[in-house]
């Protein structure tokens, strides 16, 4: 039964995967479409063709290998300097830019003069290469939302779930109570499964971050009242230092890092309850915060990765993962002994994260990505209105294949990332609980 459920994860993801990146294809093609630019091609994945169908002047597919997509357009580069379309140089940069420019230009038909992209204003041009990472982001946003509002979202609440025995270090990573280790203030203090935490220092809280905070920033004898079996009851903890997780300025728990505070000893019992509009879209904004930090530390992550694939390193819970990594981890969601709404709505919100993910990663200014277009185009607008503005000729349009070379090792630099984290994803994955 494991390995069906997990079969049936990994299908799950594979059919997300395709929605996703057919989705983002979609964008480039409408809009590419709306602005007269011929698309000979719209393709999901890579490698041999396994199914397609031309309809009017596009041909539609599905390619075996769902690591992508892609659309072809007509003339995604200007002509060279002396004006043709095909040339060769005995130089192997110069021979990098040929190709390229020479690739735009393929099945180039009588008409299609009119139809080239790199003819289109660079406005146009922004937004159809904007529009494909655009509907990634558009997908995560309905999703995330969708499920806030609907399902619900994990929250802490101020009752108790569990007390701790003994005082242990978050650090160490461990349960079980050993010699040695003294009571937990919590425990000492008579405090019960079931009680709901009402006021701190006779000061009311209404909510656990509230109480965190307050339990996290004293030190010394405290006073806590509590509602227990209908009736409030005052207990009297000597709240003591420990190192614990550390918390962001929302509130937020920080992965791998610990702070000395203030330790009650107890875990708050957690409920799933469907967030507002505006809570779902506040939380929405936070996930992306989140998501843009993950992309500017990835390169701080290699170290990391690297040792977990050919050391002896752990797979920490923030590591990067790749297709094979995601795909695994809903296997593993599909096997969670909880709920069929949670596996769903867990697996819905993967989805989610993927698609924003594929938005950041997209919107980075480097070829061959999305955001390396788009800051070509913005490059030649720019360049264009200083000449109109100082009264100098016209630079023309910003030839985008001189900058190939850089191309082909950003690609070189993605490449050899990915294989990273396949390995690391094969040998040292990342696991839920």
């Amino acid at each position: 039964m494991t390995i069906l459920l997990t079969i049936i994860g990994i299908a799950i993801f594979a059919v997300g995967l395709l929605i996703s990146i057919a989705w983002h294809e979609l964008g480039h093609l409408s809009t590419a479409k709306m602005f007269g630019i011929r698309v000979p091609q719209y393709m999901v994945g890579f490698g041999p063709t396994i199914w397609s169908r031309q309809k009017g002047e596009t041909e539609y597919g599905i390619k075996a290998i769902p690591a992508g997509g892609y659309i072809r357009m007509i003339g995604m580069f200007p002509p060279g300097d002396d004006g043709r379309i095909e040339a060769r140089s005995t130089s192997p940069f110069r021979g990098m830019i040929e190709d390229a420019r020479s690739a735009a230009y393929e099945e180039l038909r009588p008409g299609d003069e009119t139809r080239l992209f790199y003819t289109r204003a660079p406005w146009k041009r922004v937004i159809v290469m904007f529009a494909g990472p655009f509907m990634n982001l558009v997908l995560a946003v309905a999703i995330f939302v969708g499920v806030c509002m609907t399902f619900g979202m994990q929250k802490q609440t101020t009752e108790v779930a569990g007390v701790q025995k003994c005082v242990i270090e978050q650090s160490e990573k461990r349960e079980k109570c050993a010699k040695g280790d003294p009571v937990s203030p919590g425990q000492a203090a008579g405090l019960k499964v079931g009680d709901r935490i009402v006021a701190f220092n006779g000061e009311p809280v209404h909510d656990w971050p509230t109480l965190s905070e307050r339990i996290r920033s004293t030190i010394g004898p405290a006073t806590l009242t509590v509602v227990r079996d209908g009736q409030e009851v005052v207990l009297h903890p000597e709240l003591i230092e420990n190192k614990v997780i550390a918390k962001d300025a929302d509130g937020e728990v920080i992965p791998e890092k610990y702070v000395q505070a203030g330790y009650l000893g107890f875990a708050s019992k957690t409920v799933i309850e469907p967030l507002t509009f505006g809570e779902s879209v506040d939380r929405m904004g936070g996930m992306i915060e989140d998501g843009v930090d993950s992309v500017i530390a990835l390169p701080s992550k290699i170290p990391d990765l690297w040792d977990a694939a050919f050391g002896d390193g752990e797979r920490k819970a923030d590591s990067p993962v790749g297709v094979v990594g995601a795909a695994r981890i809903s296997g593993e969601v599909m096997n969670l002994d909880i709920p069929a709404p949670n596996i769903v709505a867990t697996l819905l919100l993967f989805l989610a994260m993927f698609n924003l993910s594929l938005f950041l990663f997209n919107m980075l200014p480097l070829l061959p990505l999305d955001g390396g277009h788009i800051a070509g185009a913005l490059w030649e607008s720019l360049r264009r209105n200083v000449a109109k503005v100082f009264r100098r000729p016209d630079p023309g349009p910003f030839d985008v294949a001189k900058l190939m070379p850089v191309a082909y090792v950003v690609a070189g630099i993605f490449i050899c990332f990915t294989l990273l984290v396949l390995v690391a994803d094969i040998v040292n994955p990342v696991k839920i609980s």
